[in-house]
């Protein structure tokens, strides 16, 4: 088990269950901008959010969005130690720092002591494209094993100014230099791992990617807290980080929908209405879980052959017949529906259930 910090109210570590981050996109002086957005992610299940801060009107945006909202906020510093003391200054929950491009060891230092004074975690984090040349040299390129000795060298600068409440990130872009630093990784160090898959790509491939490497860390059991990164609205990060720890079991499924395969029996647009239902119940989920409702099964079927067998099993559930369809729940008829009906009488069904 990995040491714990606190973020803000949320425990990263130590056992904790494994938090969803985020990062704005928005620019952090655009305070109005920022405080719709941390909103917006804290609404679909975000539980960390970091925002850049490029320059010192971004730490005082970022300040006045801390007094804003209730969500832990990190500040997101490069290259000037000062933005980092001023965003501490502001109310910062946790700081991200490379201390290899915050400059001298004097002013990492600097950093360091602001973050004791107030109790602030520091994440540390290197990819592998900032790996020093020394790591380079020595492992040949950059390798698995100097990620993860990157890392440890990274956590060693801010533990030799007596500071603990530290979280370590090593990113690769390949999933499987990513895996291999991580095992090296958890056999070198007790803090906490904060884990993803850097510059991932669009949805399309960045998702296969995210999935499959945070996936399989989790279930190798590392990983305190993740973020999956996309070129997309980071809302679309918090809702597929979810996912991924649900498919893992590291939470609990508020919505779970099943659907068949379709075949040449199917008479409706099962396609168009299983991912219909699948994005709309998504954000009806974690409206579920805030509201302490229980977790329901949903079945989107595209005949009455598995339809109805499926639906015994489902809270809820559709079997599709000629441009209509039936709603079950648990194996009950409820109502016969046109095909362009279906989702959201299904949707208001489900809502009415309380």
């Amino acid at each position: 088990m990995t040491k714990s910090v606190n973020c803000g109210g949320v425990i990263i570590g130590g056992g904790a269950p494994v938090s969803i981050q985020s990062m704005t996109n928005v620019d952090t002086r655009d305070t109005k901008a920022l405080v719709n957005q941390i909103s917006e992610l804290a609404d679909c299940g975000c539980e960390i959010i970091r925002c850049a801060i490029p320059d010192i009107a971004a730490a005082e945006s970022f300040g006045i969005a801390r007094k804003q909202v209730k969500i832990p906020l990190v500040a997101d510093i490069h290259f000037d130690y000062r933005l980092a003391i001023a965003a501490m200054e502001e109310g910062a929950d946790k700081i991200r720092i490379n201390p290899g491009n915050i400059g001298s060891i004097e002013n990492v230092r600097k950093v360091v002591e602001k973050a004791r004074e107030r109790s602030i975690p520091i994440r540390v984090g290197v990819n592998s494209g900032s790996l020093n040349k020394g790591l380079i040299a020595k492992y040949g390129g950059v390798t698995a094993a100097a990620l993860a000795e990157s890392g440890v060298n990274t956590l060693k600068i801010i533990e030799d100014m007596d500071y603990d409440q530290i979280v370590v990130s090593i990113k690769s872009s390949n999933v499987k230099m990513n895996y291999d630093a991580h095992m090296l990784l958890k056999k070198m160090t007790e803090y906490p791992i904060h884990i993803g898959i850097t510059e991932s790509g669009t949805p399309r491939s960045g998702k296969i990617k995210s999935a499959i490497g945070i996936g399989s860390l989790l279930l190798d059991g590392v990983g305190d807290t993740i973020r999956v990164s996309l070129t997309d609205n980071p809302i679309e990060e918090v809702l597929f980080a979810r996912k991924i720890l649900e498919t893992v079991g590291l939470k609990q499924k508020f919505i779970d929908v099943v659907s068949c395969p379709t075949c040449g029996r199917t008479e409706i647009d099962l396609i168009s209405l299983a991912n219909e239902a699948e994005d709309r119940l998504e954000k009806l989920a974690y409206e579920r879980q805030r509201q302490g409702l229980k977790p329901i099964k949903v079945a989107v079927m595209g005949c009455v052959v598995n339809g109805p067998g499926e639906s015994r099993e489902a809270d809820y559930g559709i079997a599709g017949g000629r441009g209509e369809g039936l709603i079950f729940s648990h194996g009950k008829i409820l109502e016969k529906v046109p095909e362009d009906k279906l989702i959201d009488r299904l949707i208001e069904i489900i809502e009415q259930d309380k």
